[in-house]
């Protein structure tokens, strides 16, 4: 029990403040944690880079834009309901954005046309940092900011589906 009033103590000691880490015990999770000490800190970002390439080989060679809802790559919400879920036509807007159609991607899906900027300097500034010691200035967004555009997201991917104009131009 002491020990436990010494960890909390040292959580709310400001001026020598103190990290306490548990050790794994379970041998998968040891081997892990081994594994995980000797990674640099640039394969992480690096390995999301990869990842990121070999989604952007698969869409340039399977170019969405004149694919149906049956179609690969298809969406599973669209196939079976016959609306567009709230990620629909995000792969074709990033296959626009590729090609530099920004008007056109933003057709295929608005919000994720707005995200990107800011999801490519987050990801930038990430990969400064661990890979090269680069301290960029972060993107700081309230939960205001958060909720506002995920609100924003929701009614979009409901307005989308409605069958009248103006709302029809939204049709993936």
């Amino acid at each position: 029990m002491a020990s436990e009033s010494a960890y909390v103590a040292a959580l709310h000691d400001h001026e020598h403040p103190q990290l306490y880490v548990l050790a794994p015990t379970d041998p998968v999770s040891r081997l892990l944690s081994r594994i995980g000490r000797r990674v640099p800190l640039w394969s992480a970002p690096v390995a999301i880079l990869l990842c990121f390439l070999g989604g952007v080989s698969y869409v340039l060679y399977a170019d969405p834009t004149d694919a149906g809802a049956a179609s690969s790559p298809t969406c599973l919400v669209r196939l079976t309901t016959g609306f567009d879920c709230p990620g629909c036509g995000g792969t074709r807007a990033f296959w626009f954005l590729l090609h530099g159609n920004v008007p056109a991607a933003a057709r295929s899906h608005l919000f994720a046309v707005f995200a990107a900027p800011f999801l490519v300097y987050a990801y930038v500034t990430w990969l400064a940092k661990a890979a090269f010691g680069w301290r960029l200035p972060a993107l700081r967004f309230s939960p205001k900011a958060v909720t506002v555009f995920l609100a924003g997201w929701a009614v979009f991917s409901v307005l989308r589906n409605l069958p009248w104009a103006p709302f029809t131009m939204f049709f993936v």
